[in-house]
């Protein structure tokens, strides 16, 4: 296998909005400038999906999904309803997408907090279209596999003994797309764990990632970010946790989805 990297445009960047640089006016938000906005492919309310002003990698067509009007919203805040909106929309236009034959491949991910690789706080996601390259040649199905804590009506949730990166994963699979709202419960339940429980709450920031699987499914992935362990950075070798803490970690998870899912 070949290391085929996608190229960084580096000129694209110096007008970027940055929310994290301390060198950037932090007042000028983008995503709160609705009537600036333009490009837009769909919209459902608060809810935008609109080219990127600023395609920072080439050969590829890269979008934004605004997720909400609200400048600090997340999906750990949203109301349950909210969130369902939000994922079916959000899985419509990656579909949308996905059939396009001008991509060989198409990706949908979303980062969170000041150490996820963003650049502004306005929640949103990225659904990229790369023209040249198979954005998941690194990716095998035992990735979406590990320590079940749940598998009913079409979803299946578990804590990934075959981590992309490591240490803990969390992956949401949707296997029936008629059980879209109880994925997207058991996405806000992973997100609101991982900031509040897991590592108790030392965790500001993660990855969402969003794999098609090969049985029509899509797996919805969490990564936890903190500094990138040196395996992975150097030689792309994940780390997983010993079995006693996924055991234990699934257990945990479970037990917060179920109370979690009682004050909704």
């Amino acid at each position: 296998m070949t290391n085929d990297p996608i190229v960084f445009q580096m000129s694209v960047v110096k007008n970027k909005p940055q929310s994290y640089r301390k060198d950037k006016n932090k007042d000028i938000c983008p995503f709160c400038d609705v009537e600036n906005l333009t490009d837009i492919y769909a919209k459902d309310g608060d809810i935008i999906w609109l080219h990127n002003k600023f395609p920072t990698l080439r050969d590829t067509l890269q979008t934004v999904l605004i997720e909400s009007s609200d400048h600090n919203g997340d999906i750990s805040t949203y109301t349950k309803k909210y969130n369902r909106k939000l994922l079916r929309f959000s899985l419509q236009c990656f579909e949308r997408m996905n059939r396009d034959d001008k991509y060989q491949s198409v990706v949908w991910y979303k980062n969170y907090g000041p150490h996820s690789g963003g650049s502004l706080i306005h929640p949103h996601m990225q659904i990229v279209g790369f023209k040249n390259v198979d954005g998941y040649k690194y990716i095998h199905p035992n990735n979406f596999e590990g320590e079940t804590l749940f598998d009913k009506d079409g979803v299946e949730v578990n804590v990934a003994e075959h981590p992309v990166q490591g240490y803990t994963e969390l992956n949401i699979n949707l296997l029936n797309r008629n059980s879209v709202d109880l994925w997207a419960d058991w996405i806000q339940s992973g997100a609101k764990y991982l900031l509040n429980i897991m590592y108790d709450g030392r965790c500001d920031s993660y990855n969402l990632f969003f794999y098609p699987r090969n049985d029509e499914g899509i797996c919805a992935k969490f990564i936890t970010r903190f500094d990138a362990p040196p395996y992975f950075v150097g030689y792309k070798l994940s780390q997983v946790n010993d079995e006693m803490t996924l055991t234990k970690e699934a257990r945990r998870f479970k037990e917060f989805y179920d109370n979690d899912s009682k004050i909704k």
